[in-house]
């Protein structure tokens, strides 16, 4: 299912039987000359939409636009970078319509500077605004004090269940650190070339290569569509295990 094509009767299906509500954080990044800006968006879109073959799941609009930082390239080399407090309030209210309107299985998947499942200012800022978001959402509609009210006696032992309100919005990442170790995880090398080459061949043009040279880019010659099908394979079972 894909919200941008749906009606509110499968939204109504979609919080009757708590599918997996699923958005790519995408970034526009530069990606050295053989990559496309789109690279961590299309890597982390790919995914998504071979796992909704596999499981029932709702595809949410993409947000591309997002905290890249300058770190690779300066705001000369094509990155849209939008800073992080800015984009936090941004996202805060995407979170507050969909709590708002009763979504409970809200997941943001990311590609970008996720190495080892580190914490970076984007995923950070998707993070923050989730719990804020949630913390808000309880206390609008219950009201100051619904954590220390005798409705919530059992939240303890609810913290692993559906009923954790802070389990409702999770951000994770596409590779996670034991998929990142059994393959690779590179910025726009040998690796992230491979699985956006099995992904999106037309994304990848190793033969711009020479353009122009950088350290972090020369491993990309070594590149293939089948290591990147392995990435894929086992990102995959990742995400089929962790998004439920």
């Amino acid at each position: 299912m894909i919200l941008d094509m749906s009606f509110p009767r499968e939204l109504d299906y979609v919080k009757k039987n708590n599918i997996p509500v699923v958005i790519v954080g995408g970034t526009v990044e530069y990606h050295g000359p053989q990559c496309s800006y789109g690279c961590d968006t299309l890597v982390a879109e790919g995914l998504v939409k071979k796992l909704a073959e596999k499981k029932e799941i709702m595809l949410a609009p993409t947000i591309s636009y997002s905290p890249s930082s300058y770190a690779v390239g300066d705001e000369t080399s094509g990155t849209v970078h939008v800073e992080e407090n800015a984009f936090e309030q941004y996202v805060y209210y995407v979170f507050m319509s969909m709590l708002s309107a009763g979504l409970r299985n809200i997941y943001v998947v990311i590609h970008h500077q996720f190495e080892q499942e580190s914490l970076m200012p984007m995923t950070l800022s998707y993070m923050k605004a989730a719990k804020r978001a949630t913390m808000t959402y309880l206390e609008k509609t219950k009201g100051q004090g619904w954590w220390g009210s005798e409705s919530y006696k059992d939240y303890y032992e609810n913290l692993e269940g559906e009923e954790n309100p802070f389990a409702w919005i999770k951000v994770i990442p596409t590779m996670s650190t034991a998929v990142q170790n059994a393959t690779g995880y590179d910025h726009a090398g040998k690796y992230e070339c491979s699985i956006l080459m099995s992904l999106y061949p037309e994304a990848v043009k190793l033969e711009r290569l020479g353009d122009i040279n950088h350290w972090f880019t020369k491993s990309a010659a070594e590149a293939s569509t089948e290591i990147g099908d392995e990435m894929v394979k086992l990102s995959l079972e990742y995400l089929e295990k962790t998004i439920v």
